[in-house]
This record gives structure tokens, sequence and C-alpha cells, in this order.
């Protein structure tokens, strides 16, 4: 299997392994949202994520930011609608 070396592909990817956080781990996000803790709460999983991410990706990408702002984007944005403090 030959890595991803197309930025857009490799955003993608990195969308669609926090997707699958968020969906595998709804009690989590939500508790992590409401209690300002998502990080320490999901970061077995998040560590995992990046994992998968990084052996996808040629080591440019893999250096690249594209997969916190996934977790930003996925994770964080999406939750926007949980009531919590830090909103």
């Amino acid at each position: 299997m030959s890595l991803i070396d197309n930025p857009d592909q490799a955003r993608r990817l990195a969308r669609a392994i926090m997707s699958d956080v968020a969906i595998y781990n709804r009690e989590k996000v939500e508790q992590g949202i409401k209690n300002d803790n998502i990080f320490d709460i999901l970061s077995e999983e998040l560590d995992e994520g990046r994992q998968h991410f990084n052996t996808r990706v040629t080591p440019g990408l893999a250096q690249s930011n594209m997969f916190e702002i996934a977790v930003v984007d996925v994770l964080i944005k999406r939750a926007g609608k949980i009531e919590s403090p830090i909103w």
C-alpha cells in the first residue's frame, strides 16, 4: 500500500478517522465537552487515531497540523450543541 501524498486526501483521511472516534465514543465526547476534559478522556483514542494517520501518509504530511485541525473540526465544532461552560 502506498502512502498518501496528496494533502486533500490526507485531510479527508484525518476527518474520517476523527469521525470514527466521535461515532464510537459518543458518551466520552459528550462527557468530555461537558466537563472540559475531552482531550484527557479521549487521549488513548486520539493517540491511536494519530498513529493510524501517520502510517497512512507521507512523513511531510504526518508532520503537518492536519490531524489536529480534524480533531477540532470534527470533535469540537460538531459538539457545539452540547451544553458546556466552555462555550
